[in-house]
């Protein structure tokens, strides 16, 4: 019986089956033992990609495989409001963004839908909706909708503000100046790889700049940001780019010419800044003269277009003995300026800048890439092995690792300079409007720097399982280098309220740190057992500490349903959370809950990434949408390629060929397995007993559930479905090529085989074991488990003997070119 596998419908089919059945439903049952398994829930924003499935579809195969081995699952699942994504989204849909609107008709959107759209709730709605029936249904996902939260539901909020009273009582939360991503159209944004409230620069870092005011002759400082103000006694000359409009501004009691960009960013950062109503074209300060501060002699002002208005102020300080960039301008401007040498460079000549430019072979200043890489040479060298010569006065003689802050804080003492603080790349917030960093005078922050807390999350982290095993190492590290976070912003954020400060909203990260324990409250919300205004303080001291006494009786039965769940299992998330999340689900676990309650484990998965490795998106695009992938090529075939494809912790690219082999793989096992049914069905032997074929099928059957079990044990799903959707395969052809029909041999081997299956390929599995005859749902079924009475080494190895003998046969045939009629082995 052979024919193309029909997906959608068995899929279709399962799935109801599992609804109607409420196989997905956690339930209490003191006999087993529990499993509390989630993925990082996802913000939402917009619609997913294939990218977020990977990480999912793992989430659901653990689940699954835990259940068939007796275990008590808990998977619950939520949705990531807080913040601006969606308000970024709703903003999009009120202007009439024409990408967004086309997409949401794409996607089956009515005219009245779309309006809807325009509120961030809806928005939240909606994609919610999505989220569930169109991504995580249509998977097959035994996630229990019961619990489905979100982090802008009135519950969630009065939870995270209990979080936050607790915080405070353990002085976990300070208050201090501070500067932080902005958005003008937004407000404070998170800047982390997560990517939760921007589109663009997850991976930036604040640079601090020195600003030094360079005076021109009638008093006007022309401020040049530098990275490294211990050169300042290298400075020749000053860049201009001669194309740019600049801009004065007023601070102070001083007069500054910059880039409008700069302008704007100062405006955030430094007090009593004022924009004047005057411009200044580039050209027009070519060949004056400022003042060096500190050396006070003066330098000309010279024209290059490697200067960008978008970087600091627009003006560069030019120090071309040790800046490559500065050293190609200089040579292109042709002026007679030589370079002046202030750091002794062991294996470098006096000009170091020079060497590296022509140790490279760097001509022009458009090679950015070469200049970079020149720039990162001298640096690296100069500040391990850098010592300033006699042209630095009284610092002669200090190594450059030392001397950098000594001489920008007299520069600031001296009024001679101010600090500006710029990210490394461009920031983008999901509102389109570029991301600065702004002065808050009265930030408030979690205090994750607490040496106590610090130390017993590190100790915690010992006794955790995570994946991967190099995570582990990791994350103490990490714990040591997290420090105070900002925990509040202002501006119109989804969110929970800051219970100490009127008008603040906390923001995403800090309101995702405790929220598994929430999934055992929703249900109980969402059935309207408890009214989310009932979730006073008390009832959560009550519930997750074990403080007071249970003013209602279903206080009791929410504590039971905590105390029997509680704590989670696995934490799964992708990479990105790896420094962003992760730490503060474990610190805030460690600061607030009972030490039983502390997480036991955290699964890190890779990407899926566009080729040439770039990182899918909501907001980039650049794979096929999800429902349109399922249909495409099955459910099934989905989740085996990402559990196959490459390991867990490796970044995979999308590529629908490869995909499509696995979509093919699915057809074949369908037409084997149905074939080797079919053959059980007509019994062509009613033989007694087993032969030795029979019992080697059973050994290597046996042999390979331990290789899985060891496999899934350890969450290394590409051996497991390698060892399951391939090797076994060839186990039960050997043993029809060497003439075993038993048929309860072949039922033993086919029923391990669906069982094996069925975490990975769910409707498949399913659809497989109601055409053998299995009795209820396989994927209530006990996982196989291995056997030792069934395994015949010795058996084992004569058809090894056997197999090898056909081997060498048919390389002489091969080499010979003998054509016999037939070849008879005796066993």
């Amino acid at each position: 019986m052979r024919g193309d596998y029909n997906y959608i419908a068995v899929e279709k089919k399962w799935q109801k089956r599992w609804f109607d059945t409420q196989l997905y439903k956690a339930e209490i049952n003191l006999n087993k033992n529990k499993f509390f398994i989630h993925f990082a829930y996802p913000g939402v924003s917009g619609y997913l990609h294939v990218g977020h499935m990977r990480g999912f579809t793992y989430c659901d195969i653990i689940a699954r495989y835990k259940k068939m081995q007796g275990f008590n699952v808990i998977f619950p699942a939520g949705f990531h409001a807080s913040g601006i994504p969606s308000i970024g989204f709703a903003k999009k849909v009120e202007r009439g963004d024409r990408d967004t609107i086309r997409l949401l008709k794409e996607n089956g959107c009515s005219e009245e839908l779309i309006e809807k759209l325009k509120d961030p709730v809806e928005v939240v709605n909606y994609f919610s909706r999505v989220y569930v029936e169109d991504y995580w249904k249509r998977f097959g996902f035994l996630i229990d909708y019961t619990r489905l939260m979100s982090t802008i539901s009135e519950g969630y909020k009065r939870f995270i503000q209990w979080q936050f009273y607790r915080l405070n009582e353990k002085n976990l939360l300070i208050k201090k100046p501070h500067f932080a991503p902005y958005c003008p159209n937004c407000g404070p944004v998170a800047v982390d790889k997560s990517e939760t409230d921007i589109s663009k620069g997850g991976s930036a870092e604040i640079l601090e700049f020195t600003v030094i005011k360079f005076k021109l002759e009638d008093g006007t400082i022309l401020p040049a940001a530098t990275l490294r103000p211990e050169t300042i006694f290298g400075v020749t000359n000053m860049w201009i780019h001669p194309d740019i409009e600049y801009v004065k501004i007023r601070l102070k009691d001083e007069t500054w010419i910059c880039s409008k960009e700069c302008a704007s960013k100062l405006t955030y950062q430094l007090e009593n800044v004022e924009t004047l109503d005057e411009t200044v074209n580039g050209k027009d300060l070519l060949g004056k003269n400022c003042i060096v501060p500190l050396t006070n002699h003066k330098v000309p002002i010279l024209p290059s277009k490697f200067v960008d208005p978008k970087v600091a102020t627009g003006i560069v300080m030019s120090v071309p003995a040790h800046a490559p960039y500065d050293y190609i301008a200089l040579v292109e401007s042709k002026k007679d300026i030589q370079p002046i040498s202030i750091i002794k460079v062991e294996g470098f000549s006096d000009i170091p800048a020079k060497d590296v430019c022509e140790e490279l072979g760097i001509t022009s200043t458009s090679e950015t890439e070469k200049l970079d890489k020149a720039t990162e040479i001298v640096y690296k060298k100069e500040f391990h092995t850098g010592i300033l010569n006699e042209n630095c006065g009284e610092y002669a003689g200090l190594r450059i690792s030392e001397i950098k802050d000594i001489v920008k804080n007299r520069l600031i003492e001296e009024n001679l300079a101010e600090i500006m603080l710029e990210f490394s790349e461009e920031v983008i917030c999901r509102c389109g409007e570029n991301v600065f960093i702004k002065r808050i005078p009265d930030q408030w922050f979690i205090k994750y720097s607490d040496e106590k807390l610090t130390e017993e999350s590190k100790k915690h982290v010992e006794t955790m399982n995570i994946y991967p095993e190099d995570y582990k190492k990791e994350l103490p590290g990490v714990l040591d280098w997290f420090g105070d976070r900002a925990c509040i912003r202002k501006g119109s954020w989804l969110g929970t309220e800051f219970p100490f400060k009127k008008g603040w909203i906390i923001e995403p990260i800090s309101d995702s740190t405790l929220y598994p324990a929430y999934y055992i409250i929703s249900k109980f919300v969402n059935e309207k057992k408890i009214d989310p205004k009932d979730l006073t303080n008390e009832f959560f001291d009550y519930v997750f500490l074990g403080k007071g006494e249970a003013k209602d009786p279903i206080w009791e039965e929410i504590k039971r349903e905590f105390d029997y769940w509680y704590p989670v299992d696995i934490n799964l998330g992708g990479k990105e959370h790896k420094t962003v999340h992760f730490p503060v689900f474990i610190m805030n676990h460690v600061a607030i809950m009972p030490k039983d309650k502390w997480p036991r484990g955290i699964f890190v998965n890779w990407w899926v990434t566009q080729k040439g490795r770039e990182k899918i998106s909501k907001s980039k695009g650049g794979a096929e949408p999800i429902p349109k992938a399922a249909t495409t090529y099955g459910v099934d075939a989905l989740r085996l390629y990402y559990a196959h494809v490459g390991s867990p912790f490796i970044d995979i690219e999308w590529d629908p060929e490869v995909v499509e082999k696995y979509k093919n793989r699915i057809n074949t096992l369908w037409n084997f397995i149905n074939q080797v049914i079919e053959d059980i069905r007509k019994e062509k032997t009613e033989k007694k007993g087993d032969d030795d074929i029979d019992k080697w099928l059973k050994s290597v059957t046996n042999k390979r559930v331990k290789r899985i079990i060891e496999a899934m044990e350890k969450y290394d799903l590409r051996v497991a479905v390698n060892e399951i959707f391939f090797e076994y395969l060839r186990d039960i052809q050997w043993y029809q090529k060497r003439g075993g029909e038993n048929t309860a041999t072949l039922h033993y081997a086919i029923s391990n085989l669906i069982r094996l299956m069925t975490p990975f390929t769910p409707h498949l599995a399913e659809e497989l074991w109601e055409k053998l005859g299995g009795k209820g749902l396989v994927s209530t079924q006990h996982y196989p488990v291995f056997d030792q009475k069934n395994v015949h080494s010795d058996i084992e190895s004569g058809e090894r003997l056997i197999a090898s003998i056909i081997e060498d046969i048919n390389e002489i045939l091969k080499v010979t070119k003998i054509k016999p009629n037939r070849i008879i082995l005796y066993t």
